[in-house]
């Protein structure tokens, strides 16, 4: 059976759809585009507030670093597609491929500003609706707030209609960006790789 189209909530309906070309670009361009953008699934909207750029076979700390594989092959396709992996052996983490087909990018999502659905986002992460700064500050609660597994996620396609996992723009202007080292690896760290919204309070680490 064909896909249904999902739905999407009246709040943000009126966002468009990024396209596919948005995220041609290399990994700390599309990266800091995104800022300010939407992540949606459901009744659940999120505005990206904080992003890391990988490089690809240029990119030690990248998974693609050390060639294609079938793990990482989503990073080698078209860009706009979900890249998912799991760390730890219990977060997963969400990314974006970016670049041109056959060129490995790209774009982690390490935090997000919950706008919308924030009940169903707490009861995912098994925390009171309350603590909404910790509903989805770090790339393994947003994926657990937003259900994200690799499973269910990997190689979804962003820029299709027909995705339940979306990525809009609502107008939203950035502002000032912040750059600083990426957070958490041991090679290339100190490239200045993560962007984040200035002075948003959701970010991962200020």
């Amino acid at each position: 059976m064909p896909l249904s189209k999902p739905r999407v909530p009246k709040s943000t309906r009126k966002a468009v759809l990024v396209p596919r070309k948005f995220y041609l670009d290399a990994p700390d361009q599309v990266a800091q585009k995104l800022l300010g953008k939407l992540l949606v699934r459901g009744e659940m909207t999120a505005r990206i507030v904080e992003v890391e750029a990988y490089f690809g076979e240029a990119d030690p700390a990248s998974h693609s670093f050390a060639g294609k594989t079938a793990r990482n092959a989503v990073l080698f396709g078209p860009p706009g597609h979900a890249y998912v992996y799991f760390i730890y052996g219990m977060y997963f983490c969400l990314n974006v491929s970016c670049e041109p087909d056959g060129l490995p990018g790209g774009v982690l999502f390490r935090a997000l500003e919950p706008v919308y659905g924030l009940e169903a986002m707490a009861k995912a992460r098994g925390v009171p609706v309350s603590k909404v700064a910790a509903l989805t500050s770090g790339p393994g609660r947003l994926c657990q707030a937003f259900g994200v597994t690799r499973e269910r996620d990997n190689g979804a396609d962003f820029t299709s209609p027909k995705s339940d996992l979306q990525i809009r723009d609502d107008g939203f202007v950035a502002g000032q960006i912040l750059v600083t080292p990426r957070i958490g690896i041991t090679k290339d760290a100190d490239r200045p790789a993560r962007f984040v919204l200035a002075g948003n309070p959701f970010v991962s680490k200020r």
